[in-house]
């Protein structure tokens, strides 16, 4: 399949389904974290309509995230943001590529309003060999919901709290935001096995 990985500079979901030979780009304002082969450095809008078998989409989630609601009445900017935030994502929400995965943190009230869908389901690291906890939303179209791959929860269980939710206890940082938004790689393995096949 052509596969289109947008909103990825890490290539991990590019390179899991590469892996089995499908022809996998990723797409991000960023660099490539693997350099620059099979990677589009622009505007994910510049190749989005390039008919894709597949596409898997990572829009930014600052101010869909539900965490991060309570910003919206402190500061009034932050609106105009989520509704741009929100276009944004239902690029790809209703986009004529039969096969698509949208994924995002859980969103609050006022960005799911806007989206005009819910999320097809929740994953968690832990389904995939991860020891840690995360609640990650799937909207999926043309695509059966990920199947547990790995369910390390027991193991999870037995560490602390810091490791079991490392990603909300990370210190400042300059590379914070880096570190929270690159995917698991156990996520990625699971979509290239469980999707591939259609």
């Amino acid at each position: 399949m052509k596969i289109l990985v947008a909103c990825e500079y890490s290539a991990r979901v590019r390179d899991a389904f590469r892996r089995l030979n499908h022809d996998a780009w990723s797409c991000d304002l960023l660099e490539c974290d693997k350099g620059p082969d099979f990677h589009y450095q622009c505007d994910v809008r510049e190749v989005l309509n390039d008919s894709w078998d597949m596409i898997i989409a990572h829009p930014e989630c600052t101010y869909i995230t539900n965490s991060g609601v309570c910003h919206l009445h402190k500061d009034t900017s932050r609106w105009l943001k989520l509704w741009d935030a929100c276009e944004f994502f239902k690029l790809f929400l209703n986009h004529k590529c039969p096969l698509i995965c949208i994924e995002n943190p859980i969103p609050h009230k006022y960005a799911l309003g806007w989206i005009g869908k819910k999320y097809t389901q929740i994953i968690h690291p832990w389904q995939h060999g991860h020891t840690e906890m995360k609640a990650t939303c799937l909207w999926l179209k043309g695509l059966e919901p990920l199947k547990e791959s790995n369910n390390v929860r027991e193991a999870m269980n037995l560490l602390p709290k810091n490791q079991q939710q490392r990603l909300h206890y990370l210190p400042p940082s300059p590379d914070r935001w880096k570190i929270r938004s690159t995917f698991y790689e156990g996520f990625a393995k699971a979509m290239s096995n469980q999707w591939s096949d259609i």
